[in-house]
């Protein structure tokens, strides 16, 4: 029966082989970093083509002590300075 399910609806392979449908952890407001991983703040960039890509911006552990309480103008700073920058992206799930 599995495999006239899968040809019959291709649709459901995809779901099952990527899960893109799941978030995990549930009930999170991804909006609010600060309350999952430390020195972390919400940010937003908008592409040259419109659109607008939320990302998380996290300072290294090294920085943890003077990045407390500091809003997002000094995080946005600390983009600019000469520390390299690791970029992750995470895939197509929707979350975080």
């Amino acid at each position: 029966t599995v495999p006239f399910l899968i040809r019959l609806f291709p649709a459901v392979t995809t779901k099952f082989t990527f899960l893109n449908f799941v978030a995990f952890p549930y009930f999170v407001d991804l909006r609010r970093p600060e309350l999952l991983v430390n020195n972390t703040i919400n940010l937003y960039l908008t592409t040259e083509l419109g659109i607008t890509v939320g990302i998380w911006h996290t300072v290294p552990g090294s920085r943890g002590a003077e990045a407390q309480g500091k809003d997002q103008h000094w995080y946005e700073e600390a983009l600019a300075d000469d520390h390299p920058i690791i970029i992750y992206l995470h895939g197509n799930g929707g979350t975080r």
